[in-house]
């Protein structure tokens, strides 16, 4: 089997949301709950903030945060100081995106790569993200980003209809037709405080047959993403995605990098895990 890339990017590619905690939409599996994490530089500070994580020894960041009125991670408002940040420092940006157009690539140009979610049912995207969008609006996204030569990852969530897997299946096929070389797995945590708190987790077995499923459909590099239930939980997701054939995995419980070296070859990567 190929090298095994094992990401942890808390060390070295921090999480940062533009909106602080503010987010237009209140989905279900998140109830802006993530953004709480990620680290908040003041409004007209972030091409300072990125100078001075260069200096202290930082690879790159995730430029992130909630979605605007528009449906859009308003980095839009940001373009001249991302230009600057690449101009002016080696850092390397991955960025979230929403429900961008083609007035958008003006700036996103200047990202190493859009993280983007991808949701494959339009009955999901109403009643998970409660918005008025379709697959097709998605796939819209893909396009405007491939055709312009953007390095583009799609994200999807294993369980994000309320624990129930079924239309991720679709979404891989749709996928593998895209000119895309990183394809990212999470599997859903239910989370205190948002609708799907009670939300039994998927379970280890059918998330690792849509892992199996993406791993012989899929040709280029398979990534299990950040996102994904702790404890036992992981450990026996892990071993599994590891034998199933991924090639990256983004914070493996220590166990499974030890038990992994003894099966593959092993490099550890200090980034997102789609760079």
């Amino acid at each position: 089997m190929k090298k095994l890339k094992i990401y942890i990017p808390g060390l070295k590619f921090p999480s940062i949301s533009l909106t602080g905690n503010a987010c237009a939409l209140n989905c279900a599996h998140c109830g802006r709950h993530y953004l709480e994490g990620m680290r908040k530089p003041e409004r007209g500070e972030l091409l300072n903030y990125c100078l001075n994580l260069e200096r202290e020894g930082y690879t790159g960041c995730l430029l992130s945060g909630g979605m605007d009125g528009r449906l859009k991670v308003p980095l839009d408002f940001y373009a001249d100081e991302i230009r600057e940040i690449k101009r002016r420092t080696n850092l390397k940006l991955n960025a979230h995106v929403g429900f961008i157009d083609e007035n958008d690539l003006g700036w996103v140009k200047y990202v190493d790569a859009v993280s983007l979610d991808f949701v494959g049912d339009d009955d999901v995207i109403r009643r998970v993200y409660k918005i008025d969008k379709t697959v097709d609006d998605y796939l819209r996204i893909l396009d405007i980003l491939t055709d312009a030569g953007v390095r583009v990852a799609p994200h999807i969530t294993i369980g994000l209809d309320f624990g129930k897997i079924w239309w991720e299946y679709k979404a891989i096929d749709m996928l593998v037709k895209y000119p895309i070389d990183v394809l990212v797995l999470d599997v859903l945590i239910p989370t205190k405080g948002t609708e799907m708190e009670n939300v039994p987790k998927p379970s280890v077995e059918e998330s690792l047959d849509v892992v199996r499923y993406a791993r012989e459909r899929f040709e280029g590099e398979l990534s299990i993403g950040c996102m994904r239930p702790l404890g036992r939980w992981r450990l026996e997701f892990d071993k599994g995605a590891v034998l199933a054939g991924v090639d990256r995995l983004t914070n493996p419980p220590r166990k499974v990098i030890e038990w992994a070296k003894t099966v593959r070859e092993v490099e550890i990567i200090y980034e997102c895990c789609v760079m």
